[in-house]
């Protein structure tokens, strides 16, 4: 690791090709090493020779695993369902997050990979961290822990709540950070304010766990702050991270990104939006084509800070777009399946409403090439997986938006 260089490490210059090279064979070992021990990808891997996994066509060809399908999983054979490649009692902590989920973490320096995001946001050995994720159950708290350790800074544990203690605590120690949600560090610069306190000492800030808005980014540069945000899940730990250059977020050297179309393991095309899948690379737990049920997109190109990884927009929404119609669920798996079966479709978006007697319907809008089949065909087999009638309507090649939505339920509550 480079301290005084603005990159983490060499890994975040290297060449894409090279990159590429060295993640797909970590990949393969990956693979096999989830295979022999760890009794749930010994079954959804039985048929797949790891060394034929050689790029992301045939990585594409593997299962997805989604989080609810893990929660059955872990309910049916606890704590971990079968997915951890390490016994209980040779991790270093199991969280909980709701669910409820456990999350095993191994070990190793930085586990989660936080160093890389905090060091992005400008964090050195010798700072002082107010880290204000929670320590309760859930791993926020020891995951920016200990990836600010790593770099070598102290930390405040903070956690959540208490804003005049923590307003109190800050001015005491003067730590030259924050990290937590942006709202959690507008309600402490609020309570500060109310307190007559000064809180100039914090310089910095790295963000994460919600949305990050524009206003609230300009407020904290007002307040001296400059504050980046990362993407990171209790499953998965860093999957993305925030340069100066503030133009999109950088995957994660430690991990393989997709994006899929929702309810499918299919790659969209560039620069569309789809559901974000995410492969790790640590042996402790080895999740494989992990569904994280966010949106996202590709960005084209490398970031101006000089960092030459891929870059996604960052969260976009929600992929779980499943809608109960008539009383029963219908899944963006179905649509997929749909567009499957008739090829000259482009593009499908189901819309979901209720008509003037208040009842639900559905209407099927799909862009389609030439030559065009036949509407009434598209119709029975939407009827035939869903088990309800809809409507089909063709649209103009580019017309349906494109914000990774299969499934737009629009019917306005009441």
């Amino acid at each position: 690791m480079v301290t005084n260089s603005p990159f983490f490490d060499d890994l975040e210059t290297r060449p894409a090709e090279q990159r590429e090279a060295a993640l797909m064979a970590t990949l393969r070992r990956q693979l096999a090493h989830a295979k022999a021990h760890a009794p749930a990808y010994a079954r959804l891997l039985a048929d797949v020779d790891p060394a034929e996994i050689v790029d992301r066509r045939t990585l594409a060809l593997l299962p997805v695993t989604r989080k609810g399908e893990l929660i059955e999983r872990q309910r049916a054979a606890p704590p971990f369902g079968g997915f951890a490649a390490a016994a209980p009692g040779a991790l270093a902590r199991i969280f909980s997050s709701p669910g409820p989920l456990y999350d095993p973490e191994g070990k190793g320096r930085d586990y989660w990979r936080l160093a890389r995001a905090l060091h992005a946001a400008g964090f050195r050995a010798g700072d002082v961290v107010h880290n204000c994720f929670s320590y309760h159950l859930t791993p926020a708290g020891a995951m920016l822990e200990s990836g600010a350790q790593a770099i070598g800074c102290a930390v405040i544990p903070g956690g959540t709540g208490q804003s005049e203690q923590q307003v109190r605590t800050i001015a005491d120690v003067q730590p030259s950070g924050y990290v937590g949600t942006p709202s959690f560090l507008a309600i402490i610069l609020d309570k500060a304010g109310e307190l007559g306190i000064d809180l100039s000492c914090l310089g910095k800030a790295l963000v994460s766990g919600e949305a990050f808005p524009a206003a609230l980014r300009t407020r904290f540069a007002k307040s001296g702050i400059a504050a980046l945000q990362c993407y990171a899940t209790a499953d998965l730990g860093l999957i993305a991270y925030e340069s100066a250059a503030r133009e999109g977020l950088i995957l994660d050297e430690g991990v393989i990104v997709e994006i899929v179309r929702p309810g499918t393991g299919d790659p969209v095309g560039p620069d569309e939006v789809g559901e974000v899948v995410v492969t790790t690379l640590t042996p402790e737990y080895p999740l494989i084509r992990f569904g994280t049920g966010d949106l996202s997109a590709f960005l084209s190109g490398t970031s101006p800070c000089g960092r030459t990884n891929h870059r996604i927009k960052g969260w976009m929404g929600r992929a779980d777009q499943a809608a109960k119609v008539k009383g029963m669920f219908v899944q963006p798996a179905q649509i997929a399946e749909l567009v499957k079966r008739h090829h000259e479709i482009i593009r499908a978006r189901l819309v979901v409403d209720r008509d003037t007697a208040g009842g639900d319907v559905m209407t099927l809008m799909i862009e389609m090439g030439e030559p065009a089949e036949n509407v009434a065909r598209i119709a029975e087999t939407l009827q035939a997986l869903t088990k309800l009638r809809g409507a089909v309507t063709r649209v103009a090649p580019g017309s349906l938006p494109n914000d990774g939505k299969v499934i737009d339920d629009i019917r306005k509550p009441g």
